[in-house]
């Protein structure tokens, strides 16, 4: 009892001094006194919930066409450091939330999303800066491992005995145990219906290219005719499936020729 008189009347006192010192002098006090731990841990900002960042700028809203550049290459992020591109990566996924964001309220207002094509370009950015994330990553385990580092996979049929690169990923239960997983992958294929089906798939595919072929080859041959010097090296490039210079030497092609200079050749007499 004669502790809590002498606690008591202390207590009170040290109540009303904390009551008429203000927030700042008690932060200036902890600043002084407290761990540089403690301090960074103290934040006397205002909370910002700044939605606005999700649209675009106010002055571009009701606008037909906005003015933006180009996308980036891959040649431009190759010369760019590994925190640069970690920076930018940030800065893509910013932009392509609030072109998504806009584009979704232009829909909901039945309104035209000016310069669809800024999103493209963003989506084509972002899956060049990925890809050349993983060409230094492929790059540095080949080095220190002799290994890509890449997803392990293979080529595997379903069962309709299409084949298909499988990336493999990691799991809980084992793969003779996972008895979900061995339900929904199948990689094996059987019966006269599903042996049917890959004989007409594989005829449907031949078809086409052979149909291919034979645009390709018709319109070789249409060129030559129309066009006696046009440089076949060119065409040659142009159509990597044909042998021009197989075509060139036709009968058809040499005759309409002839028939050509002879013809020239009387308009000038």
């Amino acid at each position: 009892m004669n502790i809590l008189k002498h606690i008591l009347p202390i207590s009170q006192q040290l109540s009303k001094c904390l009551a008429t010192v203000n927030t700042q002098q008690v932060f200036a006090t902890l600043q002084r006194h407290a761990a540089p731990s403690s301090v960074r841990a103290i934040s006397t900002t205002a909370p910002r919930h700044d939605l606005m960042q999700f649209f675009d700028d106010k002055k571009n809203w009701g606008e037909q066409e906005v003015k933006h550049g180009r996308g980036w290459t891959k040649d431009d992020l190759r010369i760019k450091s590994n925190s640069d591109l970690h920076q930018l990566w940030f800065v893509l996924l910013k932009e392509r939330n609030m072109l998504l964001t806009m584009e979704h309220e232009c829909k909901e207002k039945m309104e035209l999303f000016p310069s669809p094509e800024r999103l493209d370009k963003v989506k084509e950015s972002m899956e060049n800066l990925e890809e050349v994330v993983r060409e230094r990553n492929r790059a540095y385990y080949e080095l220190e491992t002799g290994e890509t580092g890449e997803r392990p996979g293979k080529v595997v049929p379903n069962e309709l005995g299409i084949r298909f690169y499988y990336r493999a990923f990691e799991h809980v239960i084992p793969k003779y145990a996972n008895r979900k997983w061995n339900e929904r992958h199948k990689f094996t294929f059987g019966g006269s219906a599903v042996w049917k089906f890959l004989r007409l798939y594989r005829e449907r595919l031949y078809n086409e290219k052979r149909k291919l072929r034979n645009r390709e080859r018709n319109e070789v041959v249409h060129l030559l005719r129309r066009f006696p010097n046009i440089d076949r090296e060119t065409l040659a490039q142009r159509f990597p499936t044909v042998d021009v210079e197989k075509l060139y030497k036709l009968d058809k092609i040499r005759m309409n020729h002839s028939v050509k200079s002879g013809s020239s050749s009387s308009s000038s007499t």
